[in-house]
C-alpha cells in the first residue's frame, strides 16, 4: 500500500509541477516588465529541477539527481547575471 501511495504522490507532484511550469511560461511570454520575466525564468528553472528530481525518485536513477544539481548551479548564476544586467546595464565590469 505504501509503494502505491508513493507512486501516486510522485505522479501528482509531477502534474502540479507541469502546471507551475505552464504558468511560468505564460508569465515569461506576457510579463509586463523585464523583472517579471526574469522571476518567471527563475521559477521555471526551479520547477524543472524539481521535475527532474521527481523523475529520479520515480525511476530510481541517479543521473536525474546530478542533472538537477547542474541545472540548479547554472540557474543560480544566470539569475545573478540577469539581476546585475538589469541594475547596471552590463554584466562584466
Amino acid at each position: 500500500m505504501t509503494e502505491l501511495a508513493i507512486t501516486w504522490s510522485v505522479l501528482l507532484s509531477q502534474v502540479m509541477l507541469g502546471l507551475a511550469m505552464a504558468c511560468a511560461l505564460y508569465r515569461i511570454a506576457r510579463g509586463p516588465r523585464a523583472q517579471d520575466r526574469i522571476l518567471a525564468l527563475d521559477t521555471l528553472y526551479i520547477n524543472a529541477m524539481l521535475m527532474l528530481l521527481s523523475f529520479g525518485i520515480r525511476s530510481a536513477n541517479t543521473i536525474y539527481f546530478e542533472t538537477a544539481l547542474i541545472i540548479a548551479l547554472i540557474g543560480f548564476v544566470s539569475s545573478i547575471a540577469f539581476a546585475k544586467f538589469l541594475m547596471r546595464g552590463e554584466v562584466i565590469e
